[in-house]
């Protein structure tokens, strides 16, 4: 991935792809275009096109002095971040392009290129060394656009047509919720009564790493993350059925090993990255149980 000019070449007036999101802040790496490729000397896969909105540009806002401030200050400037995903193959001519939008599946093409940006998020982390920008998701967009246009608007974040998404319903909160129980959780968190477990912490990262399809990733932590939850929720084996779900959760410690083991050497493969997947299900679900009960 590198900064770039435009798509890849064309036919002259070819239409291509894009989904378009804005967050309310910086989602990371600089303005400007970048070519995402699978490896180095294949032909591009998208165009990354990064745009900053409605604040100062952010290599303005390092540097300054403080300032004495007002009694009543105005509300400071919302950053909103501006990420355009160009497909770089082709459409073809304008009618194919339109043909091609009238029977879009606009919020599949916005769930893979959050998928996308999501790699491309992870990717500045560790360029940058910094792991704290979270992950983007649908809700968070300020809006959602699909749609296409010629090489020279879509390399600007413009368009020939396209279609502004209605905002995703409000997930329903099912059984797992409940279960969860998080607001009274999150009273106990906060009133001393209950305490954030470690392999609570790496079990997050685990799930997030998995999630975003970074299989390798999950599995390197899985294991620590079950042997932690082995040990932390030991105090809760009296109630309920924790003592059978400690036993269970034992008896997948060599799935664990073998997939760490694996993914030590190189990639996981569908079937291992399966069983990372049941394993964490399983070190979840444990932890769901503990705080099943309350926190009296």
């Amino acid at each position: 991935m590198r900064r770039t000019g435009r798509p890849s070449a064309a036919a002259p007036g070819a239409r291509f792809r894009f989904a378009q999101l804005e967050f309310p802040w910086l989602v990371g790496p600089e303005d400007g275009r970048y070519v995402l490729r699978r490896h180095a000397g294949e032909e591009p896969d998208h165009v990354l096109v990064l745009r900053t909105l409605g604040a100062p540009q952010r290599r303005l806002l390092a540097g300054r002095r403080p300032k004495d401030a007002g009694p009543e200050p105005e509300p400071a400037p919302v950053p909103t971040s501006r990420a355009t995903l160009v497909d770089a193959v082709p459409l073809g001519d304008e009618d194919a392009a339109r043909s091609w939008l009238k029977g879009l599946d606009g919020e599949a093409l916005v769930g893979e290129a959050l998928g996308l940006l999501n790699a491309v998020l992870h990717l500045h982390r560790v360029a940058v060394a910094d792991a704290s920008p979270p992950p983007l998701t649908r809700e968070a967009a300020l809006v959602a656009r699909v749609g296409f246009g010629t090489g020279d608007e879509v390399a600007d974040g413009r368009w020939s047509e396209a279609l502004e998404l209605p905002a995703p319903r409000a997930p329903r909160r099912g059984r797992r919720a409940a279960v969860l129980r998080p607001q009274e959780r999150l009273a106990a968190l906060l009133g001393g009564r209950d305490a954030a477990l470690a392999c609570e912490t790496m079990v997050l990262r685990t799930r997030g790493d998995l999630d975003d399809g970074r299989a390798r990733e999950a599995a390197l932590q899985l294991r620590p993350a079950l042997e932690a939850a082995l040990s932390e929720l030991e105090p809760w084996s009296g109630g309920g059925d924790m003592r059978a779900r400690l036993s269970e959760l034992a008896t997948l410690r060599p799935e664990a090993v073998a997939v760490y083991d694996r993914a030590l050497e190189s990639g996981l493969d569908d079937t291992e990255a399966e069983a990372v997947d049941r394993v964490l299900r399983r070190v979840e679900a444990a932890l769901r149980a503990r705080t099943a009960s309350g926190f009296e």
